[in-house]
């Protein structure tokens, strides 16, 4: 068994729906309500001290890719996350979680909202399976500092992919 990732509100490869959409508020164009889908883990490695949260759009365009969420230091009892976990506020996110500032600015979850036309981009969710309980980092900490972190700590890696294109 290795760990997994999945969620009530999409599948693997499914179109994102609006719900989880970058909001008006972002300044971007889109219009969803930008809330963060269910996600929930299980099968999960010895060791496991604490969990973290990310999701990346490798297709955006730009030269490093797009962060639009990153959430560290979930306490390793904690096996899921309720929809509208990832707000600005971070209340449905489990006591101790960490949101960290995403490529739009400020810590919280942020929707899809690639540019009009084109194909579909992919959005990554991922939980890592870390070996402390804490990373060394603040909310205001750099996404590829974290990503550093969460690579050499991870004791394993889940994904689910969904995508979304205007």
């Amino acid at each position: 068994m290795s760990l997994w990732l999945r969620s009530e509100d999409f599948r693997e490869g499914d179109h994102l729906a609006g719900v989880h959409v970058l909001s008006e508020d972002f300044g971007f164009g889109c219009k969803g309500r930008n809330l963060s889908p269910q996600l929930s883990w299980g099968d999960v490695p010895d060791g496991t001290k604490s969990f973290a949260i990310t999701c990346f759009d490798p297709d955006a365009p730009t030269d490093c890719g797009f962060w639009h969420w990153l959430v560290v230091n979930i306490p390793q009892d904690a096996k899921a996350v309720p929809q509208g976990a990832g707000d600005a506020a971070g209340a449905g996110l489990p006591m101790g979680a960490l949101q960290i500032r995403t490529d739009f600015g400020r810590p919280g979850y942020g929707g899809p909202c690639p540019p009009p036309g084109g194909e579909p981009h992919r959005y990554v969710f991922s939980v890592y399976a870390l070996g402390v309980p804490e990373l060394p980092v603040t909310s205001e900490t750099s996404a590829a500092i974290v990503s550093f972190h969460l690579n050499a700590m991870a004791l394993a890696k889940a994904s689910l992919v969904g995508t979304f294109n205007r």
